[in-house]
């Protein structure tokens, strides 16, 4: 066998993968188009935009922002929790999910996962209910549904609101129907990494009237116009305004999104179909009846340390890491570990509006912490050619049988 190149043999990859080129003519079409107008404020690219992305999940309302984490800002906003209300959410995500709970002065609880897929378990969920329980935060990991049917059967039974965070899982199909329409609103992020990308970018999509109402207030100051320029503000709000441009580069997106996600998962397919029998591997499980998108592609490594993994196949030339973010999001966030929001206050933790302790300590999602010490993130998108993809298999098998060693 070929010496491992983080050892100091040759790596199996030595030219670099194929970056993503999600931009063409008609997005530089309609930018020009966009800029033609000689104003990017507010104006009839971002109306168009959020009109057709709502028409692609066939909901009645979509509002803009200006980010992912904008967008769940803009959910949580529009529930309006009181301060210490609770919000259920993962343990992996990014901070984005997390931050927007915070902002609004609720307490994120994190519920466990379930190992097969690493998303949320509706089990656990359900334990972690309280009375002060006002919404759950489902994140559809890695472009992989989570069981969104169970957790809005959990959500209705308790009488408590269901967010969805799609930000690594646009356009995907659970049971033939788009997640970010099974619950009261679906968030989206159009980062530079997700399957649909303006650069920067968020929408919130929602059927209710009324959140609709107060998501558009919350995402624009909550201004309302009076007669004569005068001026009401509703309520505290932040600016999150998307601008023209954005709104351009989006409505030339809209038109690729699927093919994108049914590209990677064709390819993340043939990963598995590659790796499936290596020894001490496990190809990540797909939630019964969904597509799964490969945001990124999560190995479980049950035989190895996920973390000496990871490296061991950077080394080879492909690029990966350990758990997405390394650790459960709680131990990554100082603001969490230290129960410390704004200033030195600890408030809402040490206030009247809660009454009992919060843990953020090691140990607080057991099987989360688990699998993330056995949990491998391989970076793959549409770009790549199938022989790419043998390459990575060939590496990851190369590495499985080198680390054996």
């Amino acid at each position: 066998m070929s010496k491992l190149a983080i050892h100091g043999g040759e790596p199996l990859r030595k030219q670099p993968f194929p970056n993503r080129e999600p931009f063409g003519e008609e997005e530089e079409r309609l930018v020009v188009a966009a800029l033609g107008t000689q104003s990017l404020y507010m104006g009839s690219f971002v109306e168009k935009f959020e009109r057709e992305f709502a028409g692609f999940y066939g909901a009645k309302h979509a509002v803009s922002s200006t980010s992912g984490s904008a967008a769940l800002h803009v959910a949580i906003g529009a529930i309006d929790p009181d301060p210490g209300d609770e919000i259920i959410t993962a343990p992996i995500t990014d901070v984005g999910t997390i931050t927007a709970i915070m902002l609004q002065t609720a307490i994120p609880v994190f519920a466990d996962i379930d190992p097969a897929t690493f998303n949320m378990d509706p089990a656990d969920v359900e334990r972690k209910i309280t009375n002060r329980t006002r919404a759950i935060v489902v994140v559809h990991l890695f472009g992989n549904a989570a069981d969104i049917a169970a957790m809005a059967d959990v959500a209705k039974r308790h009488g408590v609101t269901l967010i969805e965070d799609c930000s690594q899982s646009h356009a995907i199909k659970l049971n033939g129907r788009y997640i970010g329409t099974y619950g009261d609103i679906g968030c989206f992020s159009l980062q530079q990494s997700k399957f649909m990308t303006t650069g920067d970018g968020g929408m919130t999509i929602t059927e209710n009237d009324g959140y609709a109402e107060r998501m558009r207030l919350f995402m624009n100051k909550a201004v309302v116009s009076t007669e004569v320029g005068h001026r009401e503000y509703d309520f505290l709000a932040p600016t999150y305004r998307m601008n023209e441009l954005t709104a351009a580069v989006g409505l030339a997106q809209i038109p690729k999104l699927r093919g994108v996600v049914l590209r990677r998962q064709k390819l993340g397919e043939l990963l598995t179909s590659l790796i499936s029998d290596i020894p001490g591997l496990e190809p990540v499980a797909v939630t019964p009846g969904s597509e799964h998108g490969y945001w990124t592609y999560p190995l479980r490594t049950p035989g190895f340390d996920a973390l000496e993994f990871a490296r061991a196949l950077i080394a080879e030339g492909v690029a990966s890491t350990q758990a997405y973010i390394g650790r459960p999001i709680y131990l990554c966030s100082q603001a969490l570990r230290e129960k410390n929001y704004f200033g030195d206050s600890h408030f809402p933790f040490t206030s009247e509006f809660t009454d009992h302790e919060f843990n953020y300590a090691e140990g607080a999602c057991p099987v989360t912490e688990e699998m993330m010490g056995r949990m491998v993130g391989v970076s793959l998108n549409e770009a790549y050619s199938e022989d790419d993809i043998r390459d990575m298999a060939a590496a990851i098998a190369k590495v499985a049988e080198g680390l054996r060693e």
